[in-house]
């Protein structure tokens, strides 16, 4: 063991950093150097927390920092293996959201399926109906979180979307979503993506996020509205006074937060809000990539709308067996106190009767509980108050 614990190999540490980041090795030389001082750092605030334990404690505490480091080796490692087996079942989904895209958009039909141009019992003609009509815009209503962001008028844009997608980036590291369109009245564009850079993706940590700028066609913009005034009355401008502004809208999502390049541009006010805008837009990435994608079908469906209920059913009636067993014990711990203070107001009374020799009337009795309550007479109920 080594003799002084403040000292970090740095070799150690470089060599246990994951090679998926695919760092240059002046990036790596910069990056190892960074955690240096930060660890030095920790280590030089956390002295006097080691120098204030005795010898034979510290000795343990040594030996522990030591399996802590061992410990740290090994996650390293383990972020790399995770990667490795995501990417390779990446490669293994891929097929079958392949075979999903081609039903859902009426690319392939599957065997059961009539198509005889004769009307259904439903009044749709079969021969004309393909694919699953707005797959992707239900699925993507069902989750609670995206449902708030998709305003009614975004609804008619979002029934051309015909598969999501996400990939890997190892190059800054990240990952990237795909939206992608029929030709529609809204906009040109075919794909509009979504690109999340990551300071830190195992914890994690987003630099920032990139969207695809929308070209939309004209009077068709989802993401503002023209608001027209009438003139005052007497003004020699006749005609209406037009202003644009920005409005809700889930493409507002291709238009992600914006980080000034210098920090002096924000205030500590204006950095937080756009902290908060940030990790909102986050959760919102990763829930369509972690959510969505892979099981799509389950929200179109409903299913995974229903699990989540469940699931979030029983953490509620935990918490509420939880409440009920709090109240019941405060309850107890109150028709104790009552019963303590009876007792106690029984003790006087009977110590009242043996100085005086007399027993109590109610009255009596009544007026000594009111006293000893605070000198306050009770109150009569208001139904019970004369008139």
């Amino acid at each position: 063991m080594s003799g002084n614990k403040d000292e970090i190999d740095m070799s150690e540490l470089a060599a246990n950093l994951p090679a998926v980041a695919a760092l240059s090795p002046e990036d790596r030389a910069g990056l190892v150097n960074a955690l240096k001082s930060k660890l030095q750092n920790l280590a030089g605030e956390h002295a006097d927390v080691l120098e204030s334990l005795t010898p034979n404690v510290r000795k343990r505490v040594e030996v522990l920092r030591e399996l802590q480091t061992q410990h740290d080796a090994l996650e390293a490692k383990f972020f790399v293996e995770r990667a490795a087996l995501e990417a390779k079942y990446q490669k293994l989904y891929e097929p079958l959201y392949n075979k999903r895209s081609e039903i859902v958009n009426g690319v392939v039909e599957v065997e059961g399926v009539t198509t005889d141009v004769a009307m259904d019992q439903g009044g749709y003609n079969a021969a004309e109906e393909k694919g699953v009509p707005d797959f992707w815009l239900t699925a993507l209503k069902t989750h609670e979180i995206l449902a708030e962001e998709i305003t009614e008028r975004d609804e008619g844009a979002l029934k051309y979307l015909k598969d999501i997608r996400w990939s890997r980036i190892d190059e800054p590291k990240g990952f990237k979503l795909e939206f992608f369109f029929n030709q529609n009245p809204y906009f040109k564009n075919t794909v509009l993506s979504k690109t999340y850079n990551m300071v830190d993706e195992d914890e994690p940590i987003l630099e920032k996020a990139i969207g695809t700028e929308i070209d939309w066609y004209p009077g068709k913009c989802l993401t503002q509205k023209l608001l027209k005034k009438k003139p005052k009355k007497g003004s020699k401008n006749a005609k209406p006074i037009t202003k644009i502004e920005k409005c809700e809208s889930f493409f507002n999502f291709f238009s992600p937060p914006v980080i000034p390049e210098e920090d002096e541009d924000l205030d500590d006010e204006a950095a937080e809000e756009l902290q908060n805008k940030m990790e909102q837009d986050y959760d919102i990435g990763s829930t369509i990539r972690d959510k969505i994608i892979p099981h799509a079908v389950s929200w179109f469906t409903g299913e995974a709308a229903d699990e989540l209920e469940v699931i979030n059913d029983d953490e509620e009636d935990n918490d509420d067996e939880e409440e009920d067993d709090e109240d019941d014990e405060e309850e107890d711990d109150e028709d104790d106190d009552e019963d303590d203070e009876d007792d106690e107001d029984e003790d006087e009374e009977d110590e009242e009767e043996r100085k005086t020799g007399k027993k109590q009337s109610p009255a009596a009795k009544l007026r000594a509980r009111q006293e000893a309550a605070g000198g306050q007479q009770a109150e009569r109920p208001p139904e019970c108050k004369q008139q």
